[in-house]
């Protein structure tokens, strides 16, 4: 028998690269995060040796100004950033964008004063804010959405596991530049403005890459309704606000960014207290971008069985928890490792957050999303920069002494305790937001996911013996098909099967299906349907489910909660965590093995059904566009029990996609006795 934790990985295919069209898009992505942190790099220190003659302070301040500059930005231009990545062509946005910088920071060692640095860095980073929306919002189109997570993957890789690559290139010149200011008594040319150079070179090979790259869909800018840009900003915003998935991703990447710069503003200064100087300070911060690797690609595999949407939130209380550690350690090397766990919980975060907002947002509405985030992200950083300082200073340097102990507590141990406390905060936030196992134990379920399995009760565990399949999909996907293609499959097999469906798999079911689906019955209210469907599901899983699963039967269900969620939650715009909690009591939280998603664009499906036969099939497209979107995010928030397949590609070979991911999952075969006494029901219509 195979019960939901031990449900085996989805078999690989090919690995995201070998997707041409992406692995074009990911070469131009690594060339211009090269190109970034070099950026900061030497334009930092260009700052610092241009005002070297004025004093400490002042040298100080400007380097300071260089960071305000690359932030002020996305205050202004972000959001209308994003709606122009939505709005227009993206390949020429980024190409344009790229060309810019090139230009920009050639312009830079060439004029040489730190006014033109100063305006110049702005009108690098406006460039930045729209190129980085359109490019976040490409990506979900350039690979299959079950190769999304391993591309994000790949993508923060790039854009974090850069930085100690610029930080070497920037050594590495720096010594070239000095050995040969050394042999000839004297150079005109300093080692940042060789780095800016380089820098504004590997933006004009990354405008090379993506002019090249024909493969950008266009399509995106289709599901743009109105010509103002203002009222694509404010459909963004709103977006993030009303869908409570977004809106929790949102709170927690925000304030982790939030804790993040409070240790960025008072880093240098709390590793000086310790005794660590420069090399300390490096140790650190290659510590976070080793955790932060660490995290993105171990992180998932090791806590696998874990839903994402609770990893997510889990995470950013276990990154506050370490930092509160780091805060009150007066041990360099503790707090290195330490740091490499933070990392590791902010990589974790990060990369299931992209991932779930890519599935989560439409097309459409994907860069404004993005934009709206990277923005707001920035301006809180910028925000929590300069008031860590100002906190630290405030709270100064004492000595506390206790049955002859003295402990040293200072404004740095202040401002990371402080951030500390955020970080669990907004984790708290995030999981109650977006938590989907409300009633499960978080240690029970995360204890079962160290150990490689799904945290399932013992009541239930004792129960089931069978295989559960749920297939879902909207209007015209072929689930009803395909659903009754794996049962012939199954029963081929050897297996007994039981291949039932919602509403009316049972004789109650069926007199609720009449009611629910009968186009006669326009007035029922989005609470009435959602109650109904759970009266029907309850009955489901008391008089057919549980029964055939201790027989040790596999069942095949044609929709399941997931329909529920999808169609009254998002569909009829209900809150989503009471639908939840309806339908857990009324299956007494019995999960399927594996649920079946088969993913067809909604106009599509509609077609495929000709003239509306139902209330659901007559509602506007709006409606199941909310279910699909659903549909995907539930998907992605618990990959490991989901098979999305697209549902567009021949039947064929939809069944045989099917069908390899069922084998992983199968138990050996039980004689068929219960087949005669169930019978199966006929086909419906999906």
């Amino acid at each position: 028998m195979s019960t939901p934790g031990r449900a085996a990985a989805r078999r690989k295919t090919s690995h995201v690269l070998a997707h041409t069209p992406f692995r074009r898009l990911w070469t131009a992505m690594a060339v211009c995060s090269l190109g970034d942190w070099l950026n900061i790099i030497a334009l930092t220190a260009l700052a610092g040796s241009l005002t070297a003659g004025a004093g400490f302070q002042t040298q100080s301040l400007a380097i300071g100004g260089v960071f305000v500059a690359k932030m002020l930005p996305a205050i202004l231009l972000g959001p209308l950033a994003g709606a122009i990545a939505d709005r227009f062509d993206r390949r020429p946005t980024m190409v344009m964008a790229d060309l810019v910088r090139f230009a920009v920071v050639l312009s830079i060692p060439l004029v040489g004063n730190y006014q033109w640095l100063i305006i110049a860095t702005l009108l690098i980073e406006c460039a930045n804010l729209f190129w980085v929306p359109a490019k976040d919002a490409t990506v979900p189109n350039m690979v299959p959405k079950e190769r999304l997570e391993e591309a994000n993957q790949l993508n923060l890789l790039v854009t974090y596991g850069t930085a100690p690559v610029a930080a070497a290139l920037f050594a590495v010149v720096s010594g070239v530049v000095e050995t040969i200011s050394a042999a000839l008594s004297g150079s005109p040319v300093g080692a940042s403005q060789v780095a800016l150079f380089v820098n504004s070179l590997a933006y004009l090979v990354s405008a090379g890459l993506i002019a090249t790259l024909r493969e950008f869909p266009k399509n995106h800018t289709r599901h743009v309704s109105t010509p103002s840009v203002f009222r694509q900003i404010v459909e963004g915003w709103r977006f993030v606000g009303v869908n409570p998935v977004v809106r929790g991703l949102v709170v927690g990447m925000v304030g982790a960014f939030a804790a993040g710069g409070a240790v960025v503003g008072i880093a240098r200064a709390y590793v000086g207290a310790l005794g660590g100087g420069d090399a300390g300070y490096g140790a650190v911060f290659c510590a976070v971008f080793l955790g932060m690797a660490f995290g993105m690609f171990f992180g998932l595999r090791l806590l696998g069985a874990l839903s994402r949407r609770r990893l997510f939130g889990i995470s950013l209380v276990l990154a506050g928890i370490t930092l509160a550690a780091v805060a009150i350690i007066h041990n360099l090397v503790i707090v290195v490792v330490l740091t490499v766990l933070l990392g590791a919980c902010a990589g974790v975060a990060w990369i299931i957050g992209y991932t779930v907002i890519g599935l989560e947002v439409e097309d459409g509405l994907r860069g404004r999303t993005f934009s709206f985030l990277q923005s707001l992200a920035r301006v809180v950083l910028l925000l929590v920069v300069a008031a860590a300082s100002a906190v630290a200073a405030f709270v100064g340097s004492h000595t506390l002494t206790l049955a002859g102990l003295s402990y040293r507590f200072d404004g740095s141990n202040a401002v990371l305790l402080l951030a500390a406390l955020l970080a669990v905060a907004v984790g708290v936030v995030a999981l109650r937001q977006m938590d989907d196992r409300r009633g499960i134990p978080i240690i029970a379920d995360l204890l079962a996911a160290l150990r490689g399995k799904k945290y399932v009760p013992e009541q239930e565990e004792e129960q089931r013996r069978g295989l559960f399949i749920a297939f879902e999909g909207g209007e015209g996907s072929g689930k009803t098909t395909q659903a009754r293609m794996l049962a012939i499959w199954l029963r081929d097999q050897g297996y007994d099967v039981v291949q039932t469906r919602e509403p009316g798999g049972t004789k109650l079911g069926m007199r609720l299906r009449a009611i629910l689906l009968d186009s006669a019955h326009q007035g029922i209210s989005g609470r009435s349907e959602a109650l109904l469907y759970a009266a029907d599901r309850a009955e489901h899983v008391e008089k057919v489910i549980r029964p055939a699963l201790r027989r040790g039967s596999a069942v095949i269900s044609d929709r399941y909660v997931d329909s529920s969620l999808a169609y009254q939650g998002a569909g009829r715009m209900l809150d989503r965590d009471e639908v939840a909690r309806i339908n857990e009591w009324a299956t007494g939280g019995l999960v399927p093995d594996l649920t079946v998603v088969l993913d067809v664009p909604p106009a599509v499906g509609l077609r495929r059904m000709g003239s509306p036969a139902d209330r659901l099939e007559a509602e506007p497209l709006e409606f199941h566009e909310r279910v699909r979107r659903e549909l995907r995010a539930l998907a992605a928030a618990e990959p490991e029990r989901y098979l999305v397949v697209d549902g567009t590609l021949p039947q064929e070979e939809v069944t045989r996609i099917i069908q390899d991911r069922v084998r992983e999952i199968l138990p050996d075969p039980v004689p068929q006795e219960a087949e005669a006494a169930t019978g199966t029901l006929p086909a419906i219509r999906d």
